[in-house]
C-alpha cells in the first residue's frame, strides 16, 4: 500500500536549528528534508505576541519573499504539524508556489488569517530566526486565543 506524502513549506520554528525543529522526529511520522526555498508570492512575516512567536499573515503582495524549507511529509507527520499550528484554530494552511532554485513547487503552508491589522505595522520579516534578544517561548501551548496578539493589538481588533 503506498502512503501519500505532501509537502510543506515551514518558515519558522520548524525549521532546522529552530526550536520546534523537533517535531520532525520519526515517531510523529515521516519527514525528509528536500530543499530551501522562498515563498513566489510576498507575505508579511513577523514576530508578534509576548511568546515570540512569528506569524505568516494572509495578507499576499505585502511583506517580502519568506524564505524557509520544504520537508516531504506523510499523512501522520501533517497531523502533528497541524496539531503544532493549532489548525484549524488558529492559523489555516494552503497550498502555495515555493521558489526553489528557479523552480516552482507546490507546498502546504500556514498562514493566519484573522489578525488585527495593526500588526501589519510591526517589522516584517523576510526570515525568521530564533534570537536572545527575542527568544521563542513554548509555554504559548497552554494560551487561549487571547493570547494570540499582544494587550494592544487586542485592544485595537476589538474597536
Amino acid at each position: 500500500m503506498k502512503r501519500m506524502l505532501y509537502n510543506v513549506f515551514v518558515y519558522g520554528t520548524l525549521k532546522r536549528g529552530e526550536p520546534n525543529h523537533h517535531w520532525f522526529r520519526p515517531e510523529n511520522g515521516f519527514s525528509r528534508f528536500i530543499a530551501a526555498g522562498s515563498t513566489t508570492q510576498k507575505f508579511p512575516l513577523i514576530v508578534g505576541t509576548r511568546y515570540n512567536i512569528p506569524f505568516l499573515l494572509d495578507r499576499p503582495g505585502i511583506g517580502h519573499n519568506i524564505k524557509g524549507e520544504i520537508y516531504e511529509i506523510d499523512e501522520a507527520m501533517l497531523g502533528k504539524l497541524d496539531e503544532l499550528e493549532g489548525y484549524p484554530q488558529y492559523y489555516d494552511r494552503e497550498i502555495q508556489n515555493i521558489t526553489v532554485e528557479n523552480e516552482s513547487m507546490q507546498c502546504w503552508l500556514y498562514l493566519l488569517r484573522k489578525f488585527p491589522e495593526k500588526i501589519l505595522e510591526k517589522t516584517l520579516l523576510e526570515a525568521y530566526h530564533n534570537t536572545p534578544e527575542q527568544p521563542y517561548c513554548e509555554s504559548y501551548v497552554d494560551s487561549t486565543i487571547d493570547d494570540i496578539f499582544d494587550s494592544d493589538d487586542l485592544k485595537q481588533q476589538s474597536n
